[in-house]
């Protein structure tokens, strides 16, 4: 299904980086992907099951839960974070700031993949060869 990303800030982030950016809180508040409810039943997803986030620059598998904010079909919200920036593009059309909001992403279910750790995610993604 096609989307429309959303990123930004939350609280809960917030709280998990004062313990840490290698803490379960941080990386509990960081991988999950928000999606409204009437979406989730379209994917046929259930809350808490994994869901592969994809764009032409890459892609990433997070947690699917229930957006309190919906009704907003056809958008997800996804913390900023390492796993956000895996389906970004680094282009910065010369403002030096990527974009962060309107990107167009493919969700799909991802029963059988995991959700990678911050140390997983990094050797696997930006590992210098």
């Amino acid at each position: 299904m096609k989307v429309t990303l959303l990123t930004g800030r939350t609280l809960r982030q917030g709280q998990g980086k004062e313990q840490g950016k290698l803490s379960e809180r941080y990386w509990q508040s960081v991988t999950i992907c928000q999606i409204d409810p009437d979406d989730m039943k379209l994917l046929g997803i259930r809350e808490n099951e994994n869901v592969k986030i994809s764009t032409e620059n890459g892609s990433v598998v997070l947690r699917a839960v229930k957006s309190v904010r919906a009704p907003h079909r056809g958008a997800i919200f996804v913390p900023y974070g390492p796993w956000a920036s895996l389906v970004m593009n680094s282009t910065t059309h010369g403002t030096g700031m990527p974009s962060l909001k309107g990107i167009t992403v493919e969700v799909n279910p991802a029963p059988t993949e995991v959700v990678l750790s911050l140390p997983e995610l990094l050797k696997r993604h930006f590992r210098k060869e």
